[in-house]
């Protein structure tokens, strides 16, 4: 028994003899690959706001504002104002016996005004004024059938000018009140 104790002695004594004579290793152990980081995904971009689509232009809501009358020396105005400033008007002239449709631009592209009321829709020539704020007008006689859709239409009419958003604007007592002084 004695023997075998000797030879795993002799057996261990040269493993590690023969370890330490094998040089130790110089290149470097590589690194750990480090972790992924983790990117939060980019926003989205907030949606594109759209004007809301309608089938039919008497199904959008009214145009925020109220119609204003006043007489003047040579006829009557009827001014639609959604705040401090106008956005269109109705004015008579008795000298010349016509009303005009003003539409209060701010620009001064618009070639034409689209009237449309719940009998009648009529596209209108304009003509530009070196007002400011720009304003692109059409004129009528006062006996006009476009003046009575208006004036009798279901409560409103619209009117749509080239690069502009359209009005839709309620047919009050003033509108009437303008097309009758100028008739009268």
């Amino acid at each position: 028994m004695k023997a075998i104790y000797t030879q795993l002695a002799a057996a261990l004594a040269l493993t590690f003899g023969i370890a330490a004579c094998v040089p130790a290793s110089t290149a470097p152990l590589p690194a750990p690959a480090p972790a992924p980081v983790q990117r939060p995904a980019p926003p989205r971009p907030a949606p594109v706001p759209q004007a809301p689509a309608y089938d039919s232009w008497m199904d959008a809501p009214a145009t925020a504002g109220a119609w204003r009358y006043q007489r003047e020396a040579r006829g009557s105005l009827a001014v639609f104002a959604g705040g401090v400033a106008g956005e269109f008007a109705l004015s008579c002239n008795r000298d010349t016996r016509s009303i005009a449709l003003t539409r209060y631009s701010g620009t001064r592209a618009a070639q034409a005004m689209t009237i449309r009321s719940e009998t009648a829709t009529r596209s209108l020539p304009v003509t530009q004024s070196g007002a400011n704020p720009a304003q692109a007008a059409s004129t009528l006689a006062p006996t006009d059938p476009l003046l009575d859709a208006i004036a009798l239409s279901k409560g409103r009419f619209a009117v749509e000018t080239d690069g502009l958003p359209p009005l839709y604007l309620p047919s009050h007592a003033e509108v009437s009140r303008v097309i009758e002084d100028c008739r009268g």
